[in-house]
């Protein structure tokens, strides 16, 4: 990894998902004549004040929603992460430390935590931030009538499943406003990671008191509430947001930028092209200009926690077989993806949980579990052949491989056509659709073979790994397994962690075993940055923070 300038995150990734990612918005900005200088009354660029510490960054398009319950993806935790806060935030050293709550005690048994809420914790509008403003949004989270896709990461806390599936109530679920400043969680069983669970955006507060009076509050910046380092100042949908510092958050004195430009640009090529004329301070690069940039001084490259793969419907055909699944695997060349395609200095996946995660025992996941698919195309043929005999076919029904809209993903696309047809024979059809409808027919297992990624939503291995239980939103492959969902329940409660990473490091052999899910390659953060940008902090697993950024002269 090359620690040069810490910068922001690969905006590529903006395009993808995992869990519920973009609509993608193919308006690509055009530079404009504001950079000239100042303007009349001793304003700069776009009517900004002389002086002012000013930003420029890009999202790539619209945030899905700036509720945080609803926009469960990168392309709305970047912007929330910056306008909001929880009870705890991920510190410089990547660690969950204090956010809102100032403190907080565990008891013995690991079961009830109490938070302890910073008398100055407040919100744009000048409401203090209480603890009803957690029970509020939590509830909202959970309430089924709300279909948030971020509530199985508060199944931690009792009664939460149950009431988000329709067997409980709102008053099951075991979280209490003591008083205006303490709130008590008690959860369903001891849970070692659960303060890094509490950094995800889903667990951000709601100022209960705006939401009651306007349940829009979260969609145009004048009704917005925000309770971290930046207010939203203005909203252009799907062209830009503007933040500017919030005077209420209680640790404004921290904070060095006057305001943030949010673009909305999804186009790799012309978004570097702004970073060139300076419209923005930070740039993805261009695939095709990797070889030319990758080892320039401004380019920071780091660890992300995240999977590109393709999900295999298992109730269609031919899918429904595991050695045909196996062999599609098998006949893929994940170095040459990485290395010649999607570049960047990214690493192939020979497993599903992404390099970083740290054991017990202070190795790495990935290198404990080893490599669990190969690229062996004599081996994927005889698997084919093998899952051919067992169903009774003479030949393949029609394949197709769906994937939403992206230069990158039409690129991975076509490697994998291409690699299935030299390496087993097996001729495939390319679909490509946007965003939305694309998200939505993998839910409903419409698609047959199709394209996916997962950026980590907090940091532990189980994160990916529970994706793929029985009846999991995040599932999409029509695949249930007893075995693999008592592994999960077992990695995420078991209080012994050298037990725990055990039953984790089954659970992710014996999904790499059934290949309900193909891996691809691990994410990467890898951004341009200009001179002068500093102290943008970007966690490898986690959501970019500005809070301690800054520009200088």
């Amino acid at each position: 990894m090359k620690n040069k300038k810490l910068l922001l995150f690969l905006l590529a990734l903006l395009t993808a998902f995992v869990l519920a990612a973009c609509t993608a918005n193919e308006d690509a900005g055009e530079p404009d004549d504001a950079d000239a200088g100042e303007t009349e009354e001793g304003e700069g660029q776009e009517g900004e004040a002389a002086g002012e510490k000013v930003l420029r960054v890009n999202n790539g398009v619209e945030p899905t929603s700036l509720d945080p319950s609803i926009g469960f993806d990168q392309v709305s935790w970047d912007p929330l992460n910056n306008l909001m806060e929880g009870l705890t935030r991920l510190d410089q050293e990547h660690v969950a430390g204090p956010g809102v709550a100032e403190s907080w005690d565990i008891s013995e048994d690991g079961l009830t935590y109490t938070f302890h809420l910073r008398e100055d914790a407040n919100w744009s509008n000048g409401d203090p931030v209480v603890a009803e403003d957690f029970v509020y949004a939590w509830k909202y989270m959970l309430d089924p009538a709300n279909a948030s896709s971020a509530a199985f990461l508060a199944y931690f806390i009792e009664g939460a499943e149950a009431f988000n599936t329709g067997e409980g109530s709102a008053d099951d679920v075991n979280i209490t406003a003591v008083d205006e400043k303490t709130l008590e969680v008690v959860l369903e069983a001891p849970t070692g990671f659960f303060l890094d669970v509490l950094t995800n955006p889903a667990f951000f507060p709601v100022n209960h008191k705006v939401a009651e009076e306007n349940p829009d509050w979260h969609a145009e910046a004048d009704s917005f509430v925000a309770n971290g380092p930046f207010q939203l100042e203005s909203w252009e949908h799907d062209s830009e947001m503007v933040f500017a510092k919030n005077p209420e958050y209680w640790d404004a004195d921290a904070v060095n930028l006057d305001k943030i430009h949010f673009a909305m640009v999804n186009d790799t090529n012309t978004q570097y092209q702004m970073f060139e004329t300076g419209e923005l301070d930070t740039a993805t690069i261009p695939p095709e200009m990797s070889d030319e940039l990758i080892d320039g001084d401004n380019v920071f490259i780091g660890d992300y926690g995240g999977l590109e793969f393709f999900r295999f419907n298992t109730t269609e055909e031919p899918f429904q077989n595991k050695n045909i699944r196996k062999a599609f695997a098998y006949a893929i060349n994940r170095d040459d993806i990485a290395t010649y395609v999607v570049k960047n200095g990214v690493e192939p996946a020979y497993g599903f949980v992404s390099p970083g995660f740290t054991t017990p025992d202070g190795g790495d996941f990935r290198d404990e579990n080893g490599n669990l698919v190969e690229f062996d195309p004599e081996t994927a043929k005889e698997l084919l052949e093998q899952g051919m005999e067992e169903e009774g076919y003479s030949e393949l029904p029609s394949i197709v491989l769906s994937y939403n809209t992206s230069d990158t993903n039409k690129a991975v696309a076509e490697s994998i056509q291409n690699m299935l047809n030299e390496n087993l024979g097996v001729e495939v059809t390319l679909e490509n659709q946007e965003w939305n409808v694309f998200a939505e027919a993998q839910q409903n297992l419409e698609l047959q073979l199709s394209r996916s990624s997962f950026i980590n939503d907090y940091s532990d291995p189980v994160n990916f790994l529970e994706s793929f239980i029985t009846d999991s939103y995040m599932n999409r492959t029509g695949w249930s397994n007893e075995e693999y969902d008592a592994l999960i329940e077992k990695g995420k409660t078991e209080t012994d962690e050298e037990q725990r990473y055990e039953y984790l490091y089954e659970a992710e052999r014996l999904l790499a075993e059934e290949m309900v899910a193909m891996p691809i390659r691990y994410y990467n953060t890898v951004v341009l940055e200009a001179d002068h940008v500093e102290g943008i902090l970007r966690h490898p697993v986690g959501y970019f923070d500005l809070k301690y950024a800054d520009v200088t002269e």
